[in-house]
């Protein structure tokens, strides 16, 4: 994975001190980003001038890659006034006759952080995000807080409340539950994906605009769902250790068609500062070196599966004894799995978040092709595998290049071993990446099956079974007198015979007598 982009770096942080970003002042405009190079020492100060009066809340917010930075309306900040974190953002309710803004920004820690920063104004009809937060320490929190482990992501966020004009006394979060009130608000949910294999902070910088502004998160990103006043604010999808994923949310009036984004925040859920196992490696040595080795059996079970008949049985049982062994440690235990390799895509509607469901659907389309197939075996386990040996060798890809298309099993196994993962949307990126490695994939197990099916076109369907093979053999020799096979002794005389020899073994010589002839 691409981790920096040196001279485009160079070129941006010369960028952000002809701006002035390094010099403790940040002149911004409503609406456009600034770059700006923070540390932790002397806080940098935000302005905004000249705000239109038809403005009653301006939203500000900057991002970082990996460090924190600490976001504030005064110097020093407190903790019902700031924000901590690598996406934070602060809500302006503007008062009459305002035209000026400012706040303030540094580093958590030692050292200078990268960082975007842009302010993003709302009307009076505008929703407010976080206006109604009764969770989080600001008054008014506009914050998407974001959290992972290997299996799933967790965002949550403070319900919005209506806008209102400068001045005015906001509306009531709990007044009512009619069309006057907080509860017709709608919140669209949208998740973005970043380039495949690329962890630089210019990508970050560059994409992440894109997802700030209303219009520009439903011109790029993928809405995943809906949710009402009634739905709790919080959503969980499937982990993708590696990939950079971006989150939003825009919240929609649909009695006045107006619409407000609250704070993008972005993951790789993996860490940057971690020796083993960070965003940059993610599969270990011994990951790599099983499935290489089992891309090699893979592929050559892909194209002479069927005419080693005893090697194709070995590597689908194998799989099979596997998984199922797998899942009975990782149960039974509770030991954590780790791994980067069906993706679930029926998990994206609401009625198959039931397991029952969604298990029974699974099934059905599982065995759909056998029973299609039912009548021609042996195109069946040539189609088996073709297509399964070649697709161990795109697990083996995938312990190299980042792939979406290791999730195929990745998310199943996730869904068998935990009980809540049904909860998560498993929507996975499709990029260039993944274009190529599919065509290597059909490439691969259409050979295969090709091969196979013009190489055993002339043979017959199966090996005899080896029970009627032997039986066949045992009658051949007791019918044929001529075959030397039919005077072997029985087994049971054999084995009487060994044992009278070992017991001979075991025996002392006995005395033989007089040794000299005798004398006539």
């Amino acid at each position: 994975m691409r981790v920096s982009l040196r001279p485009a770096l160079l070129l941006l942080l010369v960028g952000v001190l002809r701006h002035g970003g390094a010099s403790g002042l940040l002149e911004l405009s409503l609406g456009k980003f600034r770059n700006v190079l923070l540390n932790q020492t002397n806080p940098v100060e935000a302005v905004i001038r000249n705000i239109a009066s038809n403005v009653t809340v301006v939203i500000f917010q900057v991002h970082a890659q990996q460090s924190d930075v600490v976001i504030s309306f005064d110097k020093t900040p407190s903790e019902n006034s700031s924000g901590v974190g690598v996406d934070k953002g602060l809500v302006s309710i503007l008062r009459p006759e305002q035209t000026v803004c400012t706040w303030y920004l540094r580093a958590l820690r030692a050292g200078q952080v990268l960082s975007t920063a842009i302010s993003i104004p709302y009307m009076e009809k505008d929703p407010i995000p976080g206006g109604c937060n009764l969770e989080f320490d600001l008054e008014v929190d506009p914050n998407i807080y974001l959290s992972y482990t290997l299996v799933d992501i967790h965002i949550k966020f403070a319900p919005a409340n209506l806008g209102y004009t400068r001045g005015a006394n906001p509306p009531s979060c709990d007044s009512g539950t009619g069309q006057s009130s907080r509860w017709r608000l709608r919140y669209d949910v949208y998740q973005y994906f970043l380039p495949e294999n690329d962890l630089s902070e210019m990508v970050l910088m560059s994409h992440i605009r894109k997802m700030s502004g209303v219009q520009s998160i439903k011109a790029n990103g993928i809405k995943m769902l809906t949710l009402t006043a009634d739905d709790k604010t919080n959503v969980y999808f499937s982990s993708l250790p590696g990939q950079g994923v971006i989150y939003n949310v825009i919240v929609q009036d649909p009695l006045w068609n107006t619409s407000a984004a609250y704070i993008p925040v972005h993951t790789y859920a993996c860490s940057f500062a971690d020796l083993v196992d960070n965003c940059s490696s993610l599969s270990k040595l011994s990951t790599k070196v099983f499935f290489t080795a089992f891309a090699v059996l893979g592929l050559f079970t892909c194209f002479f599966g069927h005419r080693f008949w005893k090697t194709d049985l070995f590597f689908m049982g194998f799989i099979v004894a596997a998984f199922i062994f797998f899942v009975f440690i990782t149960r039974v235990t509770g030991l954590s799995y780790d791994g980067k390799h069906w993706n679930p895509l029926l998990g994206d509607y609401r009625v198959f978040r039931d397991d029952v469901v969604f298990w029974v659907t699974f099934t059905c389309v599982a065995l759909m092709i056998p029973v299609l197939f039912v009548g021609c075996p042996r195109i069946l386990n040539i189609l088996a595998s073709g297509i399964v040996g070649s697709y161990t060798v795109i697990l083996a890809i995938a312990c190299y290049v980042y792939t979406s298309l290791s999730y195929i099993t990745l998310d199943l196994l996730r869904r068998v071993l935990n009980n809540y993962f049904s909860r998560a949307y498993t929507n996975v990126p499709f990029q260039k990446n993944d274009f190529i490695v599919l065509s290597v994939w059909a490439m691969l197990a259409l050979s295969g099956v090709t091969v196979q099916l013009r190489r055993e076109r002339s043979e017959v369907p199966f090996p005899p079974h080896p029970y009627l093979t032997w039986k066949r053999e045992r009658e051949r020799r007791s019918t044929n007198v001529l075959d030397p096979s039919h005077h072997i002794p029985p087994l049971r005389e054999r084995i009487h015979n060994k044992l009278l020899h070992i017991k001979e073994f075991f025996q002392k010589d006995q005395p033989a007598g007089e040794r000299t002839p005798l004398l006539l």
